[in-house]
């Protein structure tokens, strides 16, 4: 069963209150999505570590009811 973008969105913000998510259906088929998060738990972070925390906010969805999600992560900017 595939998530939809309200969902994916809403986890990411659960486990990062302050992100700003953006969330892009690539094919419509609600299997293949792009996500860009903003948030300051990644500052200091590298990108591999802060991909690593978006995974675990999605709470085991990722390659299960989440087949494919381009991520691109990043600090707010100061």
């Amino acid at each position: 069963m595939a998530m939809d973008a309200a969902e994916i969105e809403r986890l990411i913000k659960a486990g990062f209150p302050d992100a700003q998510v953006v969330i892009q259906d690539l094919r419509g088929d609600g299997d293949h999505y792009a996500a860009h998060v903003v948030s300051a738990a990644f500052k200091g972070k590298s990108r591999v570590q802060q991909h690593q925390l978006v995974y675990q906010a999605l709470r085991g969805n990722m390659g299960n009811a989440l087949h494919a999600l381009a991520l691109q992560t990043a600090a707010p900017e100061d």
